[in-house]
């Protein structure tokens, strides 16, 4: 484990099928304003609707709602729900949704009372919060982000293109979370597919940095196991509980900061793929999906010891008579071959994007180090045309 570090999670988690009645536990902590936000209205056709809103008035609880949280919430929808949180002065903001939805919430907390304009003060100059906050419960229906249980909140500026993550500090994480695996059956198969690949990106970008012997990247090769083997059954039986689950808790796991412990962690499929959601408003996780073997395979050469382990101890590959260069590809290809198998998207133009939006994308990712490698501007724009095959 290198370097020196703290680790604290607030946010406390029900997990099960009768996990919803455990919003009786914590209503009775929060005033009697609570905003419910969520997002086309899914809830309501499946009934989870009907049964918040009742457990909110047999305790008491005064509702407002804020719905219509996009996929890729904007600027403008945030400065919609900080007017609607702040008139009505919310004691609590109930999220119930994806991570989307989710992130929107922390993103309404932060901003609600703050004097500047907080798309500046929190995405462009990335400041702290020095103003009031509203706390925030979570509801999942779809999982994915991990954002149920981290501070990271990701907002979208159609205007300028840019589609920029905060991570908060323990002081915006949602004071609790509900996570009952039957609320995400009814999740169309391609965001679902897309979930389970945002999972693996997540556990991928962490995994892939440092050089030493890492506790952090035993547990991630478990929770990547576990994701494939889990993913492919509920690809083929979405109604599985055992494996949707399973899913659930390891996106929760993937990133609630616990496997970030002691690794730089390199970032920039992310940053690549926010970008193309910026221009072309794609399910975030097919953006990863496009990205993700064009880029590592660009910097397999860069961490040729990891991509090798990687290989052999997620992917089973017999490392017997081969190079390390054949080990490391053999895994990627196996990876490749799973992610076809689930129904990923594989090419960033399978999304809408096309060669004069090359130079834009490339220009709206922004570099970080932490990687194997540190990519220049013309370094992305070839892994951007790597992907457009």
């Amino acid at each position: 484990m290198l370097g020196n570090f703290s680790y604290s999670n607030p946010t406390k988690l029900y997990f099960g099928e009768e996990s919803l009645k455990c919003l009786n536990e914590e209503l009775p902590k929060y005033g009697k304003n609570v905003l419910l936000v969520f997002g086309g209205g899914s809830i309501k056709r499946t009934g989870l609707y009907d049964e918040i809103i009742k457990i909110l008035t047999d305790n008491g609880k005064e509702v407002f709602e804020d719905a219509g949280v996009m996929p890729n919430p904007t600027v403008e929808k945030l400065y919609e729900g900080c007017e609607r949180a702040k008139n009505n002065d919310v004691d609590l903001i109930l999220a119930v949704g994806g991570g989307s939805v989710c992130d929107y919430a922390k993103a309404v907390s932060v901003s609600a009372y703050c004097e500047k304009d907080p798309w500046d003060k929190y995405y462009l100059s990335m400041e702290d919060v020095d103003n009031k906050i509203i706390p925030v419960g979570c509801i999942l229906t779809m999982v994915g982000t991990g954002s149920e249980m981290n501070g990271g909140s990701v907002i979208t500026n159609p205007a300028t293109k840019l589609k920029i993550g905060h991570v908060f500090g323990e002081n915006v994480f949602p004071k609790f979370s509900i996570l009952n695996p039957v609320f995400t059956y009814s999740l169309p198969e391609y965001q679902m597919v897309a979930g389970f690949f945002d999972i693996m990106s997540h556990i991928l970008e962490q995994y892939f940095s440092g050089e030493d012997d890492n506790t952090s990247d035993y547990i991630m090769e478990g929770l990547l196991k576990s994701l494939i083997h889990s993913s492919k059954i509920a690809k083929k039986n979405p109604a599985n509980y055992e494996a949707r689950s399973n899913i659930m808790w390891t996106a929760t796991w993937a990133l609630n900061t616990l496997v970030s412990k002691g690794k730089p962690a390199d970032w920039m499929v992310h940053m690549i793929g926010q970008s193309i959601g910026a221009y072309t408003d794609a399910t975030h996780g097919m953006t990863l999906s496009a990205i993700s073997l064009p880029y590592y395979r660009f910097i397999m050469p860069y961490g040729l010891h990891k991509f090798k382990r990687y290989a052999i101890n997620v992917w089973n590959v017999n490392p017997e008579g081969k190079t390390d260069e054949q080990i490391a590809k053999e895994g990627i290809d196996q990876m490749e071959a799973y992610m076809k198998e689930i129904g990923l998207v594989m090419s960033i133009k399978a999304l809408g994007v096309t060669e004069d939006m090359l130079e834009g994308i490339a220009k709206g990712s922004f570099i970080l180090d932490g990687g194997y490698k540190v990519l220049t501007y013309d370094e992305i724009i070839q892994v951007l045309k790597n992907s457009m095959i």
